[in-house]
């Protein structure tokens, strides 16, 4: 009995962890660049029934289960056209802006590209977010706003059978020139949420180091949507509150029966 009632209390608690990723994912439905994480259960440790750890049978039981990762998919979701020439919107799946802490020169990454032009103590406007970090350029320095110029970055030509080709001579002349540096992980799941809709490598994870992506696709005056899905996240807190109410109802009735066992024996 003693074993039901944990297994029933342990699943209960992390349902209701899962409750909570839910509802941080509805929190930011209008978050710029936001993922929606998704709760991952692994089962614990089974154990052999009336017979001995070694022994090998198929009457079994498992201890419950535990949110064992909440990961986010950091694929391209949609995106809204807002006209400001310093918004900007990741095209491509698993690439992220770098972002500096002014305080502590940490480094962050985000998909969030709404930034803004910053005046700094040195007098030079940079380009910064809206919790005022530096936007970091293709060599991780501190880029400045004055020398953007996405449309001649980015210009492309028709030739003369109407197909869109690359400027190549130019893209030439402006790849040492700064411009935003975008980034890719070999493994984005192990990225670590820092809030504020950013996140950070796992300190010691040398096999996740960030990679410069030359050509990123990027688009100025739009902004990423959050890839919240309304309706999904409802389907989730459904089967959430479910499994949470079953959970509850096998402590119930571990307790119940424990009760009638104490009563017999007296």
């Amino acid at each position: 009995m003693n074993m039901s009632f944990w297994t029933g209390a342990v699943g209960a608690d992390h349902f209701k962890n899962s409750l909570d990723v839910v509802s941080n994912n509805l929190a930011n439905i209008n978050t710029v660049g936001y993922k929606p994480k998704n709760s991952h259960f692994r089962e614990l440790i089974n154990y052999n029934l009336n017979d001995s750890r070694e022994a090998v049978t198929e009457l079994q039981a498992g201890a419950g289960a535990i949110v064992n990762e909440t990961p986010s998919n950091y694929k391209f979701s949609s995106m809204n056209v807002t006209n400001m020439e310093t918004d900007f919107c990741l095209m491509d799946d698993n690439t992220f802006f770098m972002l500096q802490d002014p305080n502590d020169n940490s480094i962050t990454y985000t998909r969030n590209g709404h930034f803004h032009r910053g005046l700094m103590e040195d007098g030079e406007f940079y380009l910064m977010t809206e919790s005022g970090k530096y936007v970091l350029d293709q060599n991780g320095q501190r880029l400045k706003a004055d020398v953007i110029d996405f449309e001649k970055l980015h210009a492309k030509s028709e030739d003369e059978n109407g197909e869109t080709t690359e400027e190549t001579e130019e893209t030439q002349e402006n790849e040492e020139k700064p411009r935003i540096g975008v980034y890719t992980f070999p493994h984005p799941s192990r990225l670590i949420s820092q809030g504020d809709n950013e996140l950070a490598v796992r300190e010691g994870d040398n096999q996740n180091t960030p990679a410069l992506v030359s050509y990123p696709h990027l688009e100025s005056g739009v902004l990423e949507s959050s890839g919240t899905d309304m309706a999904l996240e409802m389907t989730k807190i459904i089967e959430s509150q479910r499994a949470f109410t079953y959970a509850l109802k096998m402590v119930t009735t571990s307790d119940e029966i424990e009760g009638t066992i104490n009563q017999l024996r007296g």
